[in-house]
């Protein structure tokens, strides 16, 4: 095996590789194949499984259905169509040596990984917003509703299809990749009419999405500095802030760890077309581009406390049990905090614990106000701690 140390070097010629459609790559020995099939294999499997074990518990569980948890399954649902496509057909053609389906197979296998896996590269973005405008509130009366949901989840596909279908019909094109298994956007052209594409592509679906992810949870990182700060006599005022902020940064390092090679990648080679990289080294920024299928439902699925719940339950078989739990328990809460519940319904770590600290910033604002209230009404609703819900 060469080493991977001369891997990349400058060339004055492109140098044709073989016919990635009729055999496996000379320059490639068949038991490099042979080991991206087998991780295929582990990474497409538990994408699949676990991307459809997040869609079937949301269509058992009606208390999940709700508008916040919209992009969440639909993340879930662009990760799995693309293992289902990219991978089954990764996985295949690995174990084969080469792309024996064929040119116009390789052009659909590209658009369809490509599409699906933009459509959850913003779902990411996306879900960053929305938990910034349920938490920040920056239309202060507006709520995160159904319609608001449904116009996120349009936009998503609408626009990614915009941006990946152009390959298709002339501008740019999809083409098998240096290792010869799988079909991505053409990053080697030289021509300039190519290169236009690929750096549009470029600033569409990845420095703008990555822009929302890091503004959003910076200002709600700023909000909740603020609501901290304000009850900084409080002994865990600072608990909340420090949870957060972990979990911002797990989500912010996975999209950089998913997605940052492959940019990385595509810019240097559309720079650089004379560049020559090694096969081997050029197929690592599409796998950690797949292996996002795998950690996006822990990250922002299996760490939810409602949808683990709801998952426990579904294995062992209580569906029942636990909706008539819930509702009783909701019916018990009384109206305020069931429509509290409603609109956060425990999405994350940030959607479930950021507004507690809000309610008591705003509650300690207007507590003169309050007391006044209950004394003149009567204990009618019910207090903060025992609620457990920030009302919107």
């Amino acid at each position: 095996m060469e080493s991977f140390g001369s891997s990349v070097t400058e060339s004055t010629d492109i140098t044709t590789p073989d016919d990635p459609f009729s055999g496996p790559l000379k320059s490639v020995a068949p038991w490099n194949y042979t080991f991206l099939a087998c991780l295929m294999f582990i990474v497409t499997s538990l994408s699949i499984t676990e991307n459809f074990a997040v869609m079937l518990v949301t269509f058992r569980f009606k208390q999940l259905r709700k508008p916040l948890n919209y992009i969440v399954v639909n993340l879930s649902v662009a990760d799995f169509l693309v293992s289902l496509t990219g991978g089954t057909i990764s996985f295949l053609t690995n174990a084969r040596g080469y792309f024996f389906l064929g040119v116009w197979a390789c052009v659909l296998e590209g658009f369809a990984v490509t599409f699906f896996g933009i459509v959850a590269l913003w779902s990411l973005a996306i879900l960053a917003f929305e938990r910034y405008f349920v938490i920040c509130r920056p239309l202060k009366n507006v709520r995160l509703g159904v319609k608001h949901a449904a116009m996120g989840l349009v936009f998503v596909w609408t626009f990614s299809f915009i941006w990946t279908i152009p390959p298709v019909f002339g501008w740019s094109s999809y083409t098998v990749s240096k290792i010869g298994t799988t079909c991505e956007p053409n990053w080697y052209s030289t021509d300039y009419y190519d290169h236009t594409y690929i750096i549009t592509f470029f600033v569409t679906c990845f420095i703008l999405p990555l822009g929302v992810i890091i503004i959003s949870y910076g200002k709600l990182m700023q909000k909740l500095r603020k609501v901290s700060n304000t009850h900084g006599r409080l002994g865990n005022a600072r608990k909340p802030d420090r949870e957060v902020a972990r979990m911002v940064i797990v989500m912010i390092v996975a999209f950089m760890v998913g997605w940052t090679p492959y940019a990385a990648f595509s810019i240097t080679v559309t720079a650089c077309p004379t560049i020559h990289i090694d096969p081997r080294l050029g197929s690592i920024p599409a796998f950690f581009s797949k292996t996002a299928a795998v950690y996006n439902p822990i990250i922002y699925v299996f760490m939810n406390k409602q949808f683990r719940k709801c998952l426990i339950q579904m294995f062992k078989g209580n569906v029942t049990n636990l909706d008539s739990t819930n509702l009783n328990q909701t019916s018990d809460k009384g109206a305020i905090t069931a429509t509290a519940e409603s609109h956060l319904g425990e999405m994350s770590t940030i959607a479930a614990r950021v507004p507690m600290s809000m309610c008591n910033m705003e509650k300690s604002e207007d507590e003169g106000e309050e007391s006044e209230q209950s004394g003149n009404e009567g204990p009618k609703q019910l207090p903060l701690s025992d609620s457990r819900v920030c009302p919107l």
